[in-house]
């Protein structure tokens, strides 16, 4: 069997996106809206991507679909284990694994979704051939992903102008954001898609605040800052540069983080 050539790259993604779990009180309400759009129906077999702390699993449970839900992290697994027992859906399985190697059989589902999850696979081509895979004939796929343009992709780019550069071959979390891109990486197994915008609301009482929270919870964010630590001056900064990066997004006590929503069928 070959070896992965990015697995050193999965286990420090699996590490850094340990600190995530305060940030899905954000992403519910896109779960909510992202289920909606996914045409989530009852009885329906449902495979979440990159679940996290389960906020799309746990809402299309809720819609009555059979759901199971993978994800790199273990933390973030337990946690969203936690929020499906309160919500008293313990019929969810939930699955420690990787979106370029889904533990599944082919034909075992009848959506795919994944919010902001699968973007981050090194490996698009690979990642979108193996949600195929395991679709039906006559399954669809729905994601949720940051577009380059705006904030949470620009955040990206800054974050990655100030880190040591990703293993040669891995694409770019914000280009799954372009719909041109996206039509292409999925025009091999899947129909047209369809894409509607919408913007999640991060409530904060100054951009202090939000950055604050970013540094402590989101992991690209923490590490970069950890890796400043020693060195106070270059640290102010890059903090007063993600302040600017933020300003224009920030009106009326919050930040306003554009989405794209992308839904096709099987071909």
């Amino acid at each position: 069997m070959t070896a992965d050539p990015f697995a050193e790259l999965k286990q420090r993604q699996r590490a850094m996106w340990a600190s995530f779990g305060p940030t899905a009180m954000f992403t519910t309400p896109v779960a909510g809206n992202f289920v909606k759009f996914a045409q989530v129906k009852p009885g329906e077999a449902v495979l979440d991507v990159g679940t996290g702390t389960g906020v799309v699993a746990i809402t299309a449970a809720r819609a009555g679909a059979k759901v199971t839900a993978l994800d790199l992290t273990p933390e973030l697994l337990e946690q969203a284990r936690q929020n499906a027992g309160i919500a008293s859906l313990g019929d969810i399985t939930w699955n420690e694994g990787d979106a370029e190697k889904l533990p599944y059989p082919d034909a075992s589902f009848d959506v795919v979704l994944s919010q902001f999850g699968h973007m981050f696979a090194p490996r698009p081509d690979v990642a979108i051939a193996e949600m195929r895979r395991v679709l039906k004939p006559t399954g669809r796929i729905a994601f949720t992903t940051w577009p380059p343009e705006h904030f949470v992709g620009r955040l990206f780019a800054f974050v990655g102008k100030h880190s040591p550069p990703p293993p040669p071959g891995a694409a770019p979390p914000p280009m799954w954001g372009n719909p041109t891109v996206v039509a292409e990486r999925l025009a091999p197994h899947f129909e047209p898609p369809f894409f509607e915008r919408a913007t999640m609301t991060f409530p904060a009482l100054s951009l202090q605040h939000f950055r604050g929270f970013m540094e402590r919870s989101v992991g690209p964010m923490q590490k970069l800052v950890e890796n400043l630590a020693g060195d106070p001056q270059k640290l102010a900064a890059i903090r007063a540069e993600f302040e600017a990066l933020a300003a224009p997004y920030y009106f009326d006590n919050v930040v306003h983080q554009s989405y794209l929503m992308t839904r096709a069928r099987v071909k």
